[in-house]
């Protein structure tokens, strides 16, 4: 997945991905100094001496993803979580991988610089966040994540699902069931996927949890390719007044999970 160019979005599974392949190019160059001039981004304990003393003459040795969590290996064994919240960004040699988000100023402010790790090359990451919703956390832990939205199987969704009486779109965007999906997300693959995001979790037959799990499969593949979780097929008309681009009925606006959801009453059962 090349860089994310289009504007207007927030850091969900996708954003994530490209920020985690980003921070690739971060990999294996030895680390000179750790700024962090806002200590309240620091989450669970993590101090700035802490990760001065635990990244300085150190490397990155490989950077992974668990939903909407950035993971970065060091060569000594402690790992560095990074969460964008709605309105993160990350940089690497002054350069990010995605483009304007959402509630978001378009003006550049490095006071936004919440973490800021020099190499010694000359070269920087950053991690910069004007809200402050995300957070860095030194080994976090992940026993509260789902699996993985790109690599949950057919067996783990219908566990995530079975049982439940939460509305279908709240029990999707529950990270410790299925880790990585988002509000546009959650309403693209439900769209695709012909299910009302009302709809009880705990009711969908065996045919409706196999016809969701392509479709998760689908969309987040289909939206990595495209460039972002803002470009589905219903993005454009999630407004009042807004038709469903499959069959032209105009879309119901919903609140599920606290959470502005739009979606077909037509086609979606």
């Amino acid at each position: 997945m090349g860089p994310l160019r289009y504007p207007r979005h927030v850091p969900e599974l996708p954003e994530v991905e490209s920020y985690r392949r980003l921070a690739e190019t971060a990999v294996d160059r030895s680390i000179a100094s750790v700024a962090t001039p806002d200590a309240w981004y620091l989450k669970s304990g993590t101090t700035s001496p802490m990760l001065r003393r635990l990244l300085v003459g150190h490397r990155f040795t490989a950077a992974r993803r668990r939903g909407k969590l950035l993971l970065l290996d060091t060569d000594d064994g402690p790992v560095v979580g990074i969460r964008f919240g709605m309105t993160g960004l990350l940089t690497v040699d002054g350069a990010s991988s995605v483009g304007q988000l959402i509630s978001v100023p378009r003006r550049d402010n490095p006071a936004w610089d919440r973490c800021i790790v020099r190499f010694d090359d000359g070269g920087a990451m950053a991690v910069r966040d004007p809200r402050r919703l995300g957070g860095i956390v030194v080994d976090p832990s992940l026993t509260h994540l789902g699996p993985d939205a790109l690599s949950i199987t057919r067996c783990q969704l219908a566990a995530a699902l079975g049982g439940s009486v939460a509305p279908l779109k709240a029990r999707l965007l529950d990270q410790s069931k299925v880790a990585g999906i988002g509000n546009l997300i959650a309403d693209e693959v439900l769209w695709r996927a012909g299910l009302s995001p009302e709809r009880p979790a705990g009711s969908l037959s065996p045919a409706d949890v196999g016809r969701l799990h392509r479709q998760v499969g689908r969309t987040l593949g289909l939206l990595m390719e495209r460039g972002g979780s803002h470009l589905g097929d219903l993005m454009e008309e999630r407004h009042p007044g807004g038709r469903c681009p499959r069959d032209g009925e105009e879309l119901t606006r919903s609140t599920i999970g606290g959470r502005t959801t739009w979606w077909c009453p037509t086609h979606q059962q």
